[in-house]
């Protein structure tokens, strides 16, 4: 059994472990030992996972109180969590319990959310089961659900107590929820490491067996743990945590407009890189060269460059303003001065980013 890496996410008496390998055997104890720890321990996730994954639960959770949620981006909702809530008081949940939130970013946002509220606090554990979620959602302590009005309105800082990545669980995965997850691996390299974007662009798309795999999520997690580490809570008066947000001010608005779960997260991301591409070639800073090379990687990562059909811009923009890095009225847009470089602005005119939009399909 290989072990491929172990990071800390330095956060002083927050700290915690990711840990990854490619078979589940590492990690059979340490869940076994909180299981059997005494403390009482619930697993939540979706219904997807539990069908495709089904000898993974019997071998690691067995008799472990497990709730169910419906897959997919709907469940990040007050509804769901109402339920969530009722599931931790069912089961007489005390301050000294665990969540284990096992499933893509959805679960992982969402139990991290009730994990966060529920008695004002309890422990929880984060086993992503998605590309997307192994190096992106799992890793920070951003948990929440949408609202009708927006994206990840209500949330809460809360981070995991550790977060176990499994990569061979990804060869269960869909290959559209898959490429999905691309979109953040591409995002990490655009932000901030020209050459991993080199390396993803020579490789022209991923697989789930492909050897270099284990290494690319661990850069990227290397990548957001530094961040995190600097700016927590998002408060860094330009850069910081921000940057991680690259693409997603126009993928959250599309995800609103179009309706949640039209778009794959991952999908809205894709087209919301290619549109943080356009934009920051309209302001001067990238060269047509670069924006098209920024579109054909996309494109060869199985993910959309334009909407599928044509939303309204005024409804798109009203999205963006309610977006939750929206500060005193003035959207926030993350922006790329060079490929691995990106920096925040703010009072970018609206008439550019309406012409963007019209250049992804809104019309």
């Amino acid at each position: 059994m290989q072990k491929l890496f172990s990071l800390t996410v330095d956060l002083g008496e927050r700290s915690y472990p990711i840990s990854s390998s490619v078979y589940p055997e590492l990690f059979l104890n340490q869940l076994k030992e909180l299981i059997k720890s005494g403390r009482r321990v619930v697993v939540v996730t979706d219904d997807n996972l539990i069908k495709a994954q089904s000898l993974f639960f019997e071998q690691i959770i067995g008799d472990v109180p497990t709730f169910v949620i419906p897959a997919g981006e709907q469940s990040k909702s007050l509804e769901c969590l109402s339920t969530v809530y009722s599931f931790f008081a069912r089961e007489a949940l005390d301050r000294k319990s665990a969540v284990i939130a096992i499933g893509g970013g959805v679960v992982g946002d969402l139990v991290g959310f009730a994990a966060a509220s529920f008695l004002r606090g309890i422990d929880f554990f984060q086993v992503p089961t998605t590309l997307l979620a192994m190096v992106d959602s799992s890793v920070g302590g951003k948990t929440g659900i949408n609202l009708p009005e927006g994206k990840n309105l209500a949330g809460a800082f809360h981070q995991p107590n550790a977060v176990f990545i499994v990569t061979d669980i990804l060869k269960t995965l869909p290959l559209r929820d898959f490429s999905a997850g691309s979109a953040e691996v591409l995002k990490y390299g655009l932000l901030a490491d020209e050459k991993l974007f080199t390396k993803l662009s020579e490789l022209n798309g991923l697989a789930t067996n492909d050897e270099c795999l284990p290494e690319i999520i661990f850069r990227c997690c290397q990548i957001k743990a530094d961040v995190v580490k600097e700016d927590e809570k998002e408060t860094a008066p330009s850069g910081g945590r921000a940057l991680l947000n690259l693409g997603h001010t126009f993928a959250h608005a599309i995800e609103n407009v179009a309706g949640y779960g039209e778009y794959l997260h991952g999908e809205a991301v894709g087209i919301g890189l290619v549109a943080a591409a356009r934009l920051s070639s309209r302001l001067g800073y990238l060269s047509s060269e670069e924006v098209s090379l920024i579109e054909r990687v996309v494109l060869a990562y199985q993910l959309p460059v334009g909407l599928r059909e044509s939303l309204p811009v005024e409804a798109l923009v009203t999205a963006m303003r309610k977006d939750k890095k929206v500060s005193q009225g003035a959207i926030r847009f993350v922006v790329l001065e060079s490929i691995g470089k990106a920096i925040t602005l703010e009072g970018v005119e609206i008439a550019l980013v309406e012409d963007v939009l019209s250049s992804l399909g809104a019309v």
